[in-house]
């Protein structure tokens, strides 16, 4: 059975035992998602969206959903992270795992599996799963709303900070078969919460893994939000994540995506900003070699006037690695006195990785300032040359340039021990 087949007739499955649950609202969501997804069907490159990023790979795997797996502490302690402290929730393939995970901030955060939430906190969901995720066009998205294997709820409390981070780490054990997990998470930060949110992605073993994953992030008025993705991956794993972030009034988020290590990586990330006087920061780093592939599409939808977004993506492509990267901007006719800025830096380190890139700008206000851009070349051969001549080898010259190069992204990154796992793995990814 192929992959679009198995979805469907497991959703039907899944509706045998819903139990009189059928008619709630979040069912009737699933179903819309499930009927969306059987008539979109899987992208492929005709999809002007998916253009540089063929999927047909992924559709060549049979794939185990909720599989099964004899993960310890011990497996836990090859992948630990030094130093890593606060709230830390596991993930194996898809699912929570508690005795795993540590919670610390009980007392200004709400934490529950997707499950639980159902359960305990249906007002939440009703009023913000499926939300701001797009079900109607995203194959994927409406994929993973039919079919959830298990996600998490976090909602911080009005007026509440947090000062331990919130540090989601999902787990893909491919080391018996091929797994596939789809991971659905709900923030909801309240009024002039604040709080640093991260979502790590790990693989262990040699078979195929799938991630489809699907976040939904809610900053209500005076909110601040620092969220980091981070993937650090197998080469044959495919990893396709949609993070959709919702800012109202006078809310700042700032996001940073790392790609580090990954076979296949789609990341799209959506920010509406429906709100005056809010700040939206958008940062990524991808560093693929070998033959990997990291797509990174990005939009910010501006709606009401008096805010700002920056952006700002670099990519290091070696070998015969590919990137791709279309950035969005759109200021509707409301949202006067914008400023919006996007920028995309690339740095070619090999004549045979390619690089696509597409910015995109539409303006329909008049009193605003906006600007986007994108370059894509070699190193400097200057400043190779100048260190050179003061005795650097000409290896060592390029890695500390390359370096360089990435700390823009890395540096502003505030979780400490996920700054300095990164800061290790890109000096060994570089091949120092």
């Amino acid at each position: 059975m192929n992959l679009k087949s198995h979805i469907i007739e497991t959703f039907k499955l899944s509706e045998q035992s819903l139990n009189g649950k059928a008619a709630l609202p979040l069912h009737q969501l699933q179903k819309t998602a499930a009927n969306s997804f059987e008539a979109l069907g899987f992208p492929t490159t005709k999809h002007e969206e998916w253009k540089y990023s063929n999927v047909a790979g992924l559709l060549k795997h049979d794939f185990i959903f909720n599989a099964k797996s004899d993960f310890s502490e011990e497996d836990l302690n090859q992948i630990a992270l030094p130093n890593l402290s606060g709230n830390v929730l596991y993930f194996l393939n898809g699912v929570y795992k508690p005795e795993l995970s540590n919670i610390v901030s009980t007392s200004k955060i709400t934490v529950s599996t997707l499950k639980e939430a159902m359960e305990l906190h249906p007002e939440l969901i009703n009023q913000y799963f499926g939300k701001a995720a797009n079900i109607e066009n995203e194959a994927f998205t409406a994929m993973n709303t039919a079919l959830p294997n298990d996600g998490v709820l976090i909602h911080i409390a009005d007026n509440q900070t947090v000062e331990e981070p919130i540090i989601l780490r999902f787990i893909a054990d491919v080391r018996n078969e091929n797994a596939a997990m789809q991971p659905r998470n709900l923030i909801v930060a309240g009024k002039n919460a604040h709080a640093k949110i991260a979502e790590a992605y790990r693989t262990i073993g040699d078979k195929v893994g799938f991630v489809n994953t699907v976040t939904e992030i809610f900053l209500e008025e005076g909110a601040n939000i620092e969220y980091y993705k981070v993937q650090d991956e197998s080469d044959q794993s495919y990893h396709i994540g949609t993070t959709q972030v919702v800012q109202n009034d006078k809310s700042y988020f700032y996001s940073s995506t790392v790609s580090i290590n990954g076979g296949f990586i789609r990341n799209n990330l959506n920010i509406k900003i429906d709100g005056e006087y809010c700040d939206g920061f958008m940062y990524g780093l991808y560093i693929p070699n070998g033959k990997q592939h990291i797509d990174n599409h990005t939009l910010v939808d501006h709606r009401k006037p008096n805010s700002q977004s920056n952006e700002l993506y670099k990519g290091i492509l070696m070998d015969q690695s590919t990137g791709v990267f279309n950035g969005k901007i759109f200021v509707q006719q409301d949202a006067q006195k914008t400023n919006a800025y996007q920028n995309c830096r690339n740095v070619i380190v090999s004549d045979k990785a390619t690089m696509n890139t597409k910015p995109q700008l539409e303006i329909w206000a008049d009193d605003v300032k906006c600007s986007h851009g994108t370059t894509t070349g070699q190193l400097n051969d200057e400043a190779v040359f100048y260190m050179q001549a003061r005795g650097i080898p000409k290896a060592e010259a390029k890695r500390l340039l390359m370096l360089a190069f990435a700390q823009d992204v890395v540096s502003n990154i505030k979780i400490d021990s996920i700054r300095e796992y990164l800061e290790e793995r890109i000096l060994a990814k570089l091949g120092a």
